[in-house]
């Protein structure tokens, strides 16, 4: 992200990366904000109608076997990585903590990969963080 952050997610990220942020307040602070989702397209698509009631995250497997959910800071973030993944052209903006209470719990997420200021979580951390959330109302 070598790139002027252009949100309050990509602010953090930079202040993470600097150390002038440590994990506990990123971790408490991230829970509050929205990542950019990417999601598989469908076919005989009509404009702005999903017709499936659920959206297909981007989830790739790594090295050691373990999935890795994919997110960006912003929609603009994605577009360079997804070119290696057709069909995964659209996607949504929602909150981090509405992402973690859906997650499968051998998960981990790829925020911005291959950027300067990604962030990559495992499972553990994952799991951690999802631990940290207030029950839904």
């Amino acid at each position: 992200m070598s790139l002027s952050p252009r949100n309050e997610l990509e602010t953090l990220l930079a202040a993470v990366h600097a150390g002038e942020v440590g994990p506990e307040a990123f971790v408490a602070r991230l829970l509050d904000l929205q990542v950019f989702m990417p999601i598989k397209d469908e076919k005989h698509q009509i404009a702005g109608f999903q017709a499936s009631t659920q959206a297909e995250p981007l989830i790739v497997e790594v090295e050691d076997g373990q999935h890795v959910m994919i997110l960006f800071s912003a929609p603009e973030r994605a577009k360079l990585f997804l070119t290696q993944f057709p069909g995964y052209s659209g996607g949504l903006l929602t909150d981090f903590a509405w992402i973690l209470r859906r997650m499968a719990d051998d998960m981990g997420i790829a925020l911005n990969p291959g950027e300067e200021d990604g962030f990559d979580f495992d499972a553990e951390m994952i799991a951690m963080m999802a631990s940290l959330l207030p029950d839904e109302q």
